[in-house]
């Protein structure tokens, strides 16, 4: 109930439309009504079966009253235009209520349409912004495929599902009031014997859909793994056809195929079920209501003559769709909260990151980085420990060492993509805690090993985060990140597309591209995490240099996996199983003969 609550929530911006389609509903509702009403009396005046009224009567709220006059007005029209015209009369008047009642009803659908269209739109853009919120250790334990699952065929099925279900609500409600207020006004004894008979039928159309949901559930979430497996497939396309695992592969998607198939099969079953179970019972309380009404008729214990009995059934069976349609709309709200649930795993995902209140602005980075004793685990695993390591100012720091020992991590925190464990991260005798998250971010530039680029332009890549940015300053930064004469080699310059995660560029002109972008935001602190690690020899050369353009009077922690492209650094950290157990310059370190002089041995060796 809380979820959907959540999703009700929702429609509440487009409150006017959502009053105006229930207002547009009960006109629908009430010309429906009328429209039945209509032609019962006639035809029994008509045909002879009720005599003819030649008075009308002071009206009162009492289903005699209201009859007789009825009569009376059917009369009348029989009487001054004749039998066969005041058919036709009759005939237009049926098709005039028919028109009004359809009207409405669309007019109804029509503000629905941008409410359901509104609340996927909304409740997407709110996961999407939830998702940037979240820290990078979510994205460790979270499939890429699920997620995406999630964002996309989740929303749908709640749109599809709940808001349908809303439709019918804020429609069929209004409907079933107004006929029943009808029925009742036309006989108490029957209509409370039916509201008898409504419980029993709902109660069982319940026990049924009880179980959908946690199927529900295991469909979608199968879904996610299949998104997985999909998303795995394209990004380890090259790798999956050089080892020939094109078998395996659709072995995998064969297994989860199947479980979702199964899973999927049973919702569909209980779905299908829905209709038939509701018509059946209504079919079931049509009958006992003509077998207690007719003995009620033939018996007189009733007020309600044959002929309003015959108009009392016809209301009835027009009441029963509406009525039907909230089993239907119990079903699929069942299958919808499924998908309510995962979003909802996004949606109240903890954001250990986030800015403490009355953060610190911070324009400029005036005296140093410290690291005081900082420690950091993943779960119970410690992957740095009691780090303290002073960068000062316009100075450049390395820190060197085996794969999986905690570099990156070390660096993740210095923009407080993590949080350490125990210890703090200082700049300028500042906890980084006190200073506002964007203001932090903005101090730095951040260069990584595997470049991100976005399915745009050049130009876009370049200045990307950067708002007013003149074509001058991202040609300057490209022609120092040496990316120019082959970005102008391109069909459209600088305006050309770089493809998706710009495969259209080699791993150089990718990296040439990320360094371009941290150019141009200038930051007065730069993260290089192993920028040179996967390049060919020239590229690497081309690079290096971009980089050491890049580093000129910045303060500079540099994550290095070739060690000649850290000699010149002010201090080298060598980092080994979490500690740094050497610091020093590279002369230094080398006359030590320890941990990196050992490194620089096997990348001699290599």
């Amino acid at each position: 109930m809380k979820q959907f609550l959540q999703i009700l929530a929702l429609v509440k911006p487009f409150w006017r439309r959502a009053v105006q389609n229930v207002g547009y509903n009960i006109l629908s509702s009430l010309f429906a009504l009328f429209s039945f009403t209509l032609a019962a009396p006639f035809l029994g005046i008509l045909f002879g079966t009720q005599p003819i009224v030649k008075e009308p009567v002071t009206f009162e709220l009492s289903t005699k009253v209201i009859i007789h006059n009825v009569n009376y007005f059917f009369s009348k029209i029989i009487l001054e235009y004749g039998q066969a015209r005041a058919l036709l009369v009759v005939a237009i008047m049926v098709i005039i209520v028919a028109f009004f009642k359809t009207g409405f009803k669309f007019l109804a659908n029509y503000q629905m349409a941008p409410i359901r269209a509104g609340v996927e739109r909304d409740l997407r853009k709110k996961i999407y912004v939830k998702l940037l919120r979240l820290p990078l250790s979510f994205y460790t334990d979270a499939r890429k495929g699920d997620v995406l699952s999630r964002v996309s065929a989740d929303v749908k099925e709640i749109e599809t599902s709940i808001m349908s279900s809303l439709e019918m609500l804020f429609r069929d409600p209004f409907t079933v009031i107004i006929f029943l207020i009808s029925l009742f006004i036309m006989s108490y004894q029957l209509t409370l014997f039916v509201l008898v008979l409504l419980p029993i039928s709902g109660w069982l159309i319940g026990k049924v859909g009880r179980n959908l949901r946690s199927i529900s559930f295991s469909g979608q979430k199968r879904l996610g793994m299949i998104t997985s497996v999909i998303e795995e497939t394209l990004s380890g396309f090259r790798v999956i056809k050089a080892f020939n695992a094109d078998d395996s592969f659709v072995t995998k998607f064969d297994r989860v195929n199947a479980h979702y198939f199964s899973s999927m099969k049973k919702v569909h079953r209980r779905r299908y079920l829905a209709n038939p179970l509701s018509e059946f019972l209504g079919t079931v309380i049509m009958m006992v209501l003509m077998w207690y009404g007719g003995i009620m008729v033939l018996k007189h214990s009733t007020n309600l003559s044959s002929q309003a009995f015959i108009t009392y059934i016809i209301v009835f069976s027009q009441m029963i769709p509406p009525a039907k349609s909230f089993s239907l709309a119990y079903f699929n709200i069942q299958k919808g909260l499924a998908s309510s649930d995962r979003i909802n795993k996004i949606l109240e995902a903890d954001e250990p990151i986030r800015d403490k209140p009355g953060a610190l602005p911070i324009r400029e980075f005036k005296q140093a980085i410290e690291f005081r004793d900082v420690s950091f685990s993943y779960e119970k695993e410690f992957v740095l420990k009691h780090i303290n390591l002073l960068i000062e100012k316009g100075k450049t720091v390395a820190i060197v060492g085996q794969s999986g020992g905690g570099k990156s991590t070390l660096a993740d925190l210095l923009p407080r993509f993590i949080e350490p464990t125990e210890g703090t991260v200082l700049i300028d005798d500042h906890s980084i805690l006190d200073y506002k998250i964007e203001d932090l971010r903005n101090l730095m530039g951040i260069v990584s090993q595997q470049p991100i680029l976005f399915n745009d332009s050049f130009f876009n890549n370049i200045a990307f985060g950067l708002e007013n940015v003149s074509r001058e300053d991202v040609i300057a930064a490209a022609k120092v990140a040496n990316a120019h004469e082959f970005i102008i080699n391109t069909p459209d310059g600088y305006d050309t597309n770089v493809g998706e995660s710009g495969n259209k560029l080699s791993g150089g002109q990718k990296q040439r591209i990320s360094i371009a972008r941290a150019l141009l935001k200038n930051p007065p602190i730069l993260i290089l995490d192993e920028a040179t690690s996967s390049l060919d020899t020239e590229s690497e050369k081309l690079v290096q240099d971009a980089i050491i353009k890049l580093m000129k009077n910045r303060t500079s922690l540099v994550i290095a996996h070739r060690l000649s492209t850290i000699k010149n650094s002010d201090e080298i950290c060598v980092l080994h199983e979490g500690e740094i157990v050497e610091r020093g310059t590279h002369t230094s370190l080398m006359k030590k003969k320890g941990y990196y002089h050992r490194l620089q041995q096997l990348q001699s060796v290599e």
